[in-house]
């Protein structure tokens, strides 16, 4: 039956081989599309009947299919073993009951979730964390193809056991052995494999600016980046001066000083060199690209003058990318991917896209603006983004909590442990009785958790 439904995906051009672009711009000698799948009946049937041979004997109360192409093929599966269907939306709803989880469950519960391929492994883990957030277990995921794309050790990491009907190795061998694939094109897919396991992404960083705050990470000890968000001249730099030593990276909303005049920017220029940290004014720049490249150059404030390095939404798409940076060198950005407000609309589809935005430009973006609750929910935010980009976590507090107007706050070790490059600190130091100590305390025990974990 196996050899049958592999033989049967092949002929509907399910499995092709060839040369292929993938979503993350490599190229891949073999491709799969299994959508096409479900208008072939014979082919449903053989592939519900090898997952109910595969589930029937595991231990859970419901059976979900990923949409699009897994949920009618977890509906049939569902059918014939006689156990409640349900799935997680793939778009947010934003009106009526706003459910997340579609059909009836109870918390507490276990759901074994069907996947058609698994790559990377992201976005199982996507599904994972939606009906974990609604009280379910996950303990089994089941896909139909492993591409052997390190996706099966992300979720043994995520402590979920998957189970696959097919890896690459027996797909070329039940091909080969019908004489539907040459020895060359089944051996130089299975190098393309076995290297793709092995290499490590060792890519050098393109971005200039990148590769200094890298440096002057490890020159002064510290992640921390200060948000001196108070309104007044005095204030900023009184602050400054007791904490300035401790920052690797100063974030400014410079739009909000009550008596902003041409001698601040020279004045925080000095702040600069003299302590040697790089300034991030967080603009947040979300217009077409003509608009902020006017924002970004010209106006009272100029920041292009002086600013390192600028906040952007990606909401315009990639022409703002091309607007900011017309005619500038050595500036660069960071993204906003995810925020740390309550209720806010960046759900997980639009923080895809922004990692899949700023991976496509190194030299105009240093990384991203990223919130999470958890240290794993930040691992997982962090294995989207290409090793040469950094990660930087607003809302960090040395104890977690939230407060009156909805900000959610993180705490410094958990930042650190679910892989923030950088944790954004403001009002715990800014508003605490001894700035110079407290943002002391945040730099000792974020460079301590980093180092820790380097280890």
């Amino acid at each position: 039956m196996k050899e049958q439904f592999i033989i049967k995906l092949h002929e509907i051009g399910a499995i092709k081989f060839g040369e292929f672009t993938l979503k993350s711009g490599k190229k891949s000698p073999f491709y799969f599309d299994l959508r096409d799948m479900i208008s072939y009946p014979d082919i449903l049937t053989l592939v519900s009947n090898l997952l109910v041979a595969q589930l029937k004997d595991l231990d859970f109360d419901y059976i979900s299919g990923i949409p699009y192409t897994a949920l009618p093929i977890a509906a049939l599966v569902a059918d014939k073993l006689h156990k409640p269907l349900i799935y997680a939306r793939k778009e947010v709803k934003t009106y009526g009951t706003k459910n997340t989880i579609i059909g009836k469950y109870q918390p507490g519960k276990k759901c074994v979730i069907i996947d058609d391929l698994i790559s990377s492994g992201e976005s199982i883990l996507e599904t994972t964390e939606k009906f974990e957030t609604a009280g379910l277990i996950i303990e089994d995921v089941s896909v139909i193809i492993d591409r052997r794309s390190r996706g099966k050790d992300l979720l043994h990491e995520n402590n979920y056991r998957l189970h696959s009907l097919f890896d690459i190795d027996e797909i070329l061998q039940i091909l080969s052995a019908e004489n539907r694939l040459s020895k060359e094109e089944a051996n130089k897919i299975k190098t393309y494999v076995n290297k793709a396991e092995t290499t490590t992404n060792n890519q050098p960083v393109k971005n200039s600016l990148s590769l200094r705050l890298q440096h002057l990470i490890q020159k002064k000890e510290s992640n921390l980046v200060l948000s001196l968000d108070v309104t007044k001249q005095a204030d900023f730099f009184k602050i400054l001066e007791q904490t300035a030593s401790h920052i690797v990276m100063l974030k400014t909303h410079v739009d909000i000083l009550e008596d902003f005049d041409s001698g601040f920017v020279e004045k925080l220029r000095e702040y600069a060199r003299k302590y040697n940290f790089l300034i991030f004014e967080d603009r947040k720049f979300d217009d077409i690209g003509h608009t902020v490249k006017n924002q970004f150059q010209k106006g009272m404030y100029r920041i292009a003058d002086w600013a390192d390095f600028i906040t952007v939404h990606a909401i315009p798409g990639e022409g703002i990318i091309h607007g900011l940076f017309d005619g500038i060198q050595g500036k660069s950005s960071f993204l906003l991917a995810k925020m740390s407000s309550k209720g806010n609309l960046m759900h997980t589809n639009y923080t895809r896209q922004v990692f899949e935005l700023g991976a496509r430009y190194p030299e105009q973006v240093s990384g991203y603006i990223v919130h999470a609750n958890t240290a794993s929910e930040l691992r997982r935010l962090k294995n989207k983004i290409p090793p040469q980009q950094l990660l930087l976590m607003p809302g960090v507090k040395l104890k977690k909590g939230t407060d009156h107007f909805g900000q959610q706050y993180t705490g410094v070790e958990e930042a650190i442990t679910g892989g923030a490059d950088l944790i954004i600190v403001g009002r715990g130091i800014i508003q605490s009785k001894n700035p110079e100590k407290t943002a002391q305390r945040y730099r000792e025990t974020a460079w301590k958790t980093y180092t820790g974990i380097k280890k």
